[in-house]
């Protein structure tokens, strides 16, 4: 008797030992994503990329040879455009990057996600998206002032039915 209460005493014993040392390493070393005076400047979309090509419609002859199910006065292409974005914070380019369409057809929608520290103060943010291979320069363009406090998550979202770049 005397050895299963001296069992669980230890039990209990070790248990708080482990909870307190997982309680001290939750709050010590403070951990800090960004410095004291930075925000964060987040690029983060799903967008889909226009389509690479334009619809045409069939000819009689196409048609005649395509099983009944099949035969639909148009084709267009499935795939997608990337969406390439590049975004320059105060004149310095930051990202200039692609984000290729999800899918096995590359149908989908392009997703990215770009992060990075930014110092607090005020800033210029030019932000340029071309969703369109047939297009040769941007599709959308944002260009806005932004002042950002310490701690400030500045992100950047493609949204199309709300102008394109929206910068919240």
């Amino acid at each position: 008797m005397a050895e299963t209460v001296l069992r669980y005493v230890a039990q209990a014993v070790l248990y708080g030992l482990f909870a307190a040392v997982v309680g001290v390493f939750s709050v010590w070393p403070p951990y800090r994503q960004i410095g004291p005076e930075q925000a964060l400047l987040r690029l983060s979309f799903r967008h889909p990329g226009k389509p690479v090509g334009d619809c045409r419609e069939r000819s009689a002859e196409e048609l005649a040879k395509l099983q009944p199910q099949f035969r639909a006065g148009t084709e267009c292409p499935r795939e997608r455009s990337p969406v390439k974005v590049r975004v320059e914070f105060d004149g310095e380019v930051l990202y200039d990057e692609s984000f290729a369409p999800a899918g096995l057809r590359r149908d989908g929608a392009a997703s990215g996600y770009r992060r990075a520290a930014i110092a607090a103060g005020d800033h210029r943010l030019r932000v340029q998206v071309n969703d369109d291979v047939r297009s040769a320069g941007p599709t959308y363009v944002r260009e806005q002032q932004v002042h950002v406090v310490p701690g400030q998550i500045v992100l950047i979202d493609i949204v199309g039915d709300q102008g394109g770049v929206v910068i919240r």
